[in-house]
């Protein structure tokens, strides 16, 4: 069925409290994509985030970002007072998230919300039990690094670093409150976004995930579960993520990313990655899985190297991992992103599994009609953007366009004036099942609004909307095309 849907992360929501959250905005957010015809809202991955605030670097592939928990909804709880948060400075502009005032301020208020709660709670019990394979490994290890100053594991003490059980029982005991602390913000984070899911889907609306093929090397899962990764008998990483030289990038992109053993992971019949399947489907309607590519096959850097000039490409686990994961998504859409250089393997394994992957619009205009990303090409079964979180926005994008490839792209649409509108609309009415849209393109922001630049560390992830953009006129204007497209 033809149907389309808006890009915008959970943090880049309206808020008073520097930040978006899962609160009022998030379900009025809900209400306007339903008066604007749509089916999908697409989010990017809701991890806890460190060093760098990238979603796609969390501190545990299964715990969800405190920071996006409501205030005012654990005001309505009676978890806090008003006056404990609103007076608070919490950015500098509304516009952007100020992670620096999030890391000083945001866990001073939560903490005051947990000395309120009832730790003997059923639910929370319950809850907790339900998430024993992951929950007490990040409570403790999130304890630790506030014990240790933010330090990453690999520098702990040796006997915490490597999980002597003494160790472990004796830090446990001195960090008790604090382990509790952590358990209660992924259950209140758990519990709030329950709520808005059902919401968004009572009124037709459905979540599409995002969870990152890989992990950080500074995390509960890295710590906890070091021999499902390719690391050394000194818990040290011997090869680590990345992509190949080519013609962007004379050294390639060292991504720095744990790789995982998966010889070791095939033994168990990829039991955690069916734990971490079985979660997104707790929290998703349909996920997007980062960088399929490296389901098929992955590229190896050894640990030391300082680009990723000396890789070497093996093999993946491909439908092994697959099948795991059809095991464990129940009734879970996959879509793959499978951007990047296509081999045939990996198109052969896309078409196996049957999962829509994706194209980019602003990837098709290089001048050539060969290009797959024009919508000329594109099939039934993918998802079709403008463009994603790691592009510029379209209406930036198009402003840096030489002069060859905006000609050929007034040619193309058969236009002498090209608006973004015009770009989303071949989008839209492309034969491709499912349209998504970042939101900056239907506001037609331009570079000041986009959300990553891949190449750069910091500053990244900051994009806000204000409540006043969600206009009734703009989604009269989605709603219009959406309807004439057929979505």
């Amino acid at each position: 069925m033809r149907a389309s849907g808006i890009l915008l992360p959970i943090f880049s929501l309206p808020s008073p409290y520097g930040i978006g959250t899962i609160g009022n905005a998030a379900y009025e957010f809900v209400d306007f994509l339903v008066s604007a015809k749509q089916k999908y809202w697409q989010i990017l991955p809701l991890g806890p985030t460190g060093y760098g605030d990238s979603p796609y670097q969390s501190f545990c592939s299964f715990a969800c970002n405190s920071y996006l928990i409501d205030l005012d909804i654990l005001e309505n709880k009676g978890l806090l007072f008003k006056e404990e948060y609103q007076d608070e400075i919490w950015c500098e502009k509304e516009d952007k998230v100020d992670y620096g005032l999030m890391y000083q301020k945001r866990n001073m208020v939560l903490e005051k919300a947990f000395n309120r709660f009832d730790v003997n709670n059923l639910k929370f019990k319950a809850y907790c039990q339900e998430n024993v394979y992951w929950i007490n490994d990040y409570a403790i290890f999130m304890a630790l690094k506030e014990y240790f100053n933010g330090d990453k594991w690999q520098l702990w003490p040796d006997d915490i670093r490597l999980r002597y059980n003494q160790a472990l029982v004796e830090y446990g005991t001195t960090l008790s409150k604090r382990i509790m602390f952590h358990k209660f913000l992924q259950y209140e984070f758990f519990v709030q976004w329950s709520e808005l899911k059902k919401y968004a889907n009572d009124k037709g609306i459905y979540i599409i995930g995002d969870i990152p093929i890989y992990v950080s090397s500074d995390s509960s899962d890295v710590w906890s579960r070091h021999y499902l990764f390719q690391t050394d008998e000194n818990r040290n990483l011997v090869s680590v993520a990345g992509v190949p030289p080519d013609a962007f990038s004379a050294t390639g992109q060292l991504w720095g990313n744990p790789l995982y053993d998966w010889n070791a992971m095939e033994k168990d019949d990829f039991y955690w990655w069916k734990q971490r399947i079985g979660m997104a489907s707790s929290l998703y309607d349909y996920v997007r899985i980062d960088h399929f590519i490296g389901v098929e096959r992955y590229f190896s850097i050894p640990a030391d190297s300082d680009t990723a000039a000396s890789g070497t490409y093996y093999q993946g686990p491909g439908m092994k991992l697959i099948d795991a994961i059809n095991q464990s998504r129940n009734s879970m859409g996959i879509i793959a992103e499978d951007l990047g250089v296509l081999t045939d393997n990996v198109r052969k394994l896309l078409e196996k599994t049957g999962y829509p992957g994706m194209k980019v619009l602003q990837f098709g205009f290089s001048g050539e009609p060969s290009n797959d990303n024009l919508p000329m090409h594109y099939k039934k079964n993918l998802i079709a953007y403008t463009a994603t979180h790691d592009n510029d926005t379209t209406k930036g994008w198009y402003k840096k366009l030489d002069r060859k490839n905006r000609d050929f792209m007034k040619k193309y649409i058969n236009r002498s004036r090209i608006h973004v509108h015009d770009l989303i609309l071949e989008t839209m009415k492309s034969v491709a099942d499912t349209a998504v849209i970042p939101i900056q393109d239907w506001l037609c922001q331009g570079s000041e609004s986009r959300i990553n630049f891949p190449s750069v560390a910091f500053g990244n992830w900051t994009y806000r909307t204000t409540e006043t953009m969600f206009t009734d006129d703009l989604a009269c204007k989605i709603s219009d095309m959406t309807n004439l497209c057929a979505r």
